[in-house]
């Protein structure tokens, strides 16, 4: 498969998709800012008709540039249409705003945030440009050490300024199963939206506690606080329910509890 990952040469995810994939002997071609600005409609489908992928993994978004995640997204999924590449969406759980018992697939999006917004405009984007596209909802990803989750939770457990929600519920997934599952994804014909989130439902603090355990430091250093306490604004309890995920996928995407 030829394989196309944006984001693929510095972002966090999309680099972890390219070495699975070209561990998996794809043809995986990884591309960022450099080879096109997403905001650029024509720049993105001449790139896609130049590079010819059969399948495209978007990775690449800004967190605080709604253009770049959902204008953006709405160009690269465009652009696979026109070309013939099967189109998979990275999206997130913050496309919610937060409920009391895990979210499935049918749910309706209510975002409270920016970000949570363009997500939604990115989904819907992509799905009526590609039907066939799949969009992988996803979590907190971390696992290689090297997450920004992970290197704050060795900053605060050194004495940094700080705490840890206790009353933010997600479910975070290793970064090298959710990269499997978006490669295995992209080769196979799941289409529509798809929870691919560890089995593991729980706060930063307690996500925070086992990850100061594996790294050999003190849990105890960490300090609990409460998102809606100090009215910091986002999701709440935004856990995904991955159970057609473990249907479909031969990707088994592990619990925090257990890959920690």
């Amino acid at each position: 498969m030829r394989l196309l990952v944006t984001g693929g040469r510095t972002g966090y995810l999309g680099r972890h998709v390219v070495r699975v994939a070209a561990a998996a002997r794809h043809d995986v071609l990884a591309v960022g800012s450099a080879d096109a600005d997403v905001r650029d409609r024509a720049a993105v489908d001449a790139l896609v008709e130049r590079l010819r992928p059969d399948a495209l993994v978007h990775t690449a978004y800004v967190q605080a540039d709604p253009e770049v995640t959902a204008t953006g997204s709405a160009h690269v999924a465009a652009a696979a249409a026109a070309h013939g590449a099967r189109m998979v969406l990275v999206s997130s759980d913050v496309v919610f705003g937060g409920a009391d018992q895990p979210y499935p697939e049918t749910a309706p999006t209510d975002p409270v945030s920016p970000y949570g917004e363009a997500k939604v405009v990115a989904e819907r984007a992509v799905l009526a440009a590609c039907p066939a596209a799949v969009v992988a909802r996803t979590s907190l990803i971390l696992g290689d050490s090297d997450s920004p989750h992970e290197r704050l939770v060795r900053s605060l457990a050194a004495g940094a300024d700080g705490g840890l929600f206790e009353d933010e519920r997600r479910c975070p997934v290793h970064v090298v199963d959710l990269a499997e599952a978006l490669v295995e994804l992209a080769g196979n014909d799941v289409r529509g939206v798809l929870h691919v989130a560890g089995a593991d439902g729980m706060s930063r603090y307690e996500l925070g506690r086992l990850i100061a355990r594996r790294d050999g430091l003190d849990p105890e250093t960490l300090r609990p606080t409460s998102r809606v306490a100090l009215a910091v604004p986002g999701p709440v309890d935004v856990r995904l329910d991955s159970t057609l995920a473990a249907q479909v996928l031969s990707t088994r995407l592990r619990g925090a509890r257990e890959f920690l």
